[in-house]
């Protein structure tokens, strides 16, 4: 018997199926087990371990609460900056002027070819040189700057992908009715790209809210993870216990961006039209469409 998407299995591929489903789960729980008995006799489970993150609140307080603050202002300043940024280059890029085309496609690629983590250290070595900061504002606008430098040369791809994923007759109509090409771009383009770009730009928030862990791997920016060098120094050695406590606090960070960008996007898709594409990040790391109308030419077939 056999559907439309595929073949009903027979007797012997179930049998297989099964027999791959028991070998499955006993190899999880294999190695589950051996996880677990290589903390429990390292003594990383025990009670003492984990006591200072459910019994008071000094942990909080003193090391993730402040840890947490450095985190969100460095993601936030990061956004709000990288985000118009990325926004204007990427309008640069479908300039149809060659002189500010060719220059935001320069800034672009380059910025996206350098890791933000060199782009953190240059910064913070510049602002150390020629700025007069004080330490700890030298290190949050040295993340800042690497955070702000990468992100917004791909949110600029993720800008020009949003609107390139629009139907040229959006474009057509609005020059009928006598609008200049700005009063295009920002009255009918960059309105109806917002919703299909929405997913990837929070796809770069939550990269943006990671990243700003590097800074404090290597520029001892006292963000979130840098607080569980502290931590672990003065609970006796429970590196376990902090990772993995800070590692939920970023999981629940995370996946708050994520609800309210679901719920945002269903909301903008019900008040309003949309092309029904949606810009994601490919698996080349940079932007496509998924859903976009297909281009066709004067014959009819497609572009």
């Amino acid at each position: 018997m056999s559907s439309v998407l595929y073949d009903a299995q027979g007797p012997r591929a179930k049998r297989r199926n099964v027999l791959y489903t028991v070998l499955f789960v006993l190899a999880a729980a294999a190695a589950v087990w051996w996880v677990y008995d290589g903390l429990a006799e390292k003594h990383q489970l025990d009670w003492v371990k984990w006591k200072p993150f459910f019994v008071g609140t000094q942990a909080w307080e003193t090391y993730i609460w402040p840890g947490f603050q450095n985190t969100i202002k460095a993601a936030f300043y990061s956004l709000l900056i990288a985000l118009p940024l990325g926004a204007l280059f990427g309008i640069g890029r479908l300039s149809d002027h060659r002189w500010v085309r060719v220059p935001s496609g320069v800034v672009v690629e380059f910025f996206r070819a350098i890791p933000v983590l060199l782009l953190m250290i240059i910064a913070n070595a510049a602002y150390s040189e020629y700025a007069d900061f004080d330490p700890d504002t030298r290190l949050l606008y040295a993340v800042v700057t690497g955070l702000v430098l990468y992100n917004a040369s791909v949110l600029a791809e993720i800008v020009r992908a949003g609107i390139l994923t629009l139907p040229r007759g959006q474009t057509d109509a609005a020059k009928a009715i006598g609008m200049r090409k700005g009063q295009t771009m920002v009255f009918v383009l960059l309105p109806q790209a917002v919703t299909a770009m929405l997913p990837a730009i929070v796809s770069q928030l939550v990269v943006i809210v990671k990243d700003t862990a590097l800074g404090g791997a290597v520029l001892s920016y006292p963000e979130l993870l840098a607080s569980v060098r502290p931590m672990s120094a003065n609970y006796g050695s429970n590196t376990i216990a902090c990772f993995t406590i800070i590692a939920l606090i970023y999981l629940a960070l995370n996946f708050a961006l994520t609800s309210f960008a679901s719920w945002l996007e269903r909301w903008l898709r019900r008040g309003k039209k949309s092309t029904g594409a949606v810009v994601t990040n490919g698996p080349g790391g940079g932007p496509e469409a998924v859903g976009a109308p297909a281009l066709k030419t004067d014959d009819g077939s497609a572009a």
